[in-house]
């Protein structure tokens, strides 16, 4: 393993977006930051690799790998997301169980393969996005809401378990809409009243910089105006 003074982080779930925003906040800020991604974006094979998180034995052997050349991680963020809106009659099993494995079982997958390294090297900073659905079930949001709010009592499981072997496992929701370009497409709202990347990224940062005495677990971030 080489040496180096910069520590380890790991994002997982690093889409265009708040995902390619945090891999290049981390690495301005102290950070080796690696991306894990379904797919890899165009110029970003150095800091971005592929693999499918919700396949157990991949991620694992990814996982290994990236301990073998950085060390185990002392930031980690999952942040994998999969949206159906749809009624609740044409939303398929298939739909539910897509959308579970990407959120719910890839943090499985990247926990199991993240903490007992973290564990082992003095801890670290386990961080999971949530979204307003972690908390409530919205009108065609079934498949969404559902393994949202398992994700947050995953998160929570984690938390009480690895907090005492020194693991700040955070959750935060994301109660608003995050400004990226799909997202403006999407909901043709005023990108003044979005969530910006790159702010959400300095709170994440701010999370791993808490001292053990004043560990946040929960919090929820809102752009102002935002009805709550």
């Amino acid at each position: 393993m080489a040496a180096q003074s910069a520590s380890p982080a790991i994002v997982a779930g690093a889409g265009a977006g708040l995902g390619r925003t945090l891999v290049s906040s981390f690495n301005d800020n102290g950070y080796i930051a690696i991306g894990l991604n379904r797919t890899v974006p165009n110029g970003a094979k150095e800091t971005i690799l592929a693999v499918d998180l919700a396949n157990a034995h991949l991620t694992a052997r990814k996982l290994l790998d990236l301990n073998g050349t950085h060390g185990a991680p002392k930031l980690v963020v999952h942040n994998t997301a999969k949206l159906v809106i749809s009624d609740f009659e044409n939303t398929s099993v298939d739909d539910f169980e897509a959308i579970w494995r990407s959120m719910v079982l890839s943090a499985v997958n990247l926990a199991k393969g993240v903490l007992p390294g973290m564990v082992e090297t003095g801890g670290g900073t386990f961080i999971v996005s949530g979204a307003t659905a972690s908390l409530r079930g919205g009108k065609n949001f079934a498949a969404f809401a559902a393994a949202k709010a398992a994700l947050r009592a995953l998160t929570q499981s984690l938390a009480r378990e690895y907090g005492p072997k020194g693991i700040h496992v955070a959750h935060v929701i994301l109660d608003g809409i995050v400004d990226t370009e799909a997202s403006r497409d999407l909901h043709g709202m005023d990108p003044a009243r979005m969530m910006k990347p790159e702010d959400i990224a300095q709170v994440y940062l701010d999370l791993a910089n808490q001292p053990k005495s004043t560990w946040t677990h929960e919090l929820d971030l809102r752009p102002m105006g935002e009805a709550f």
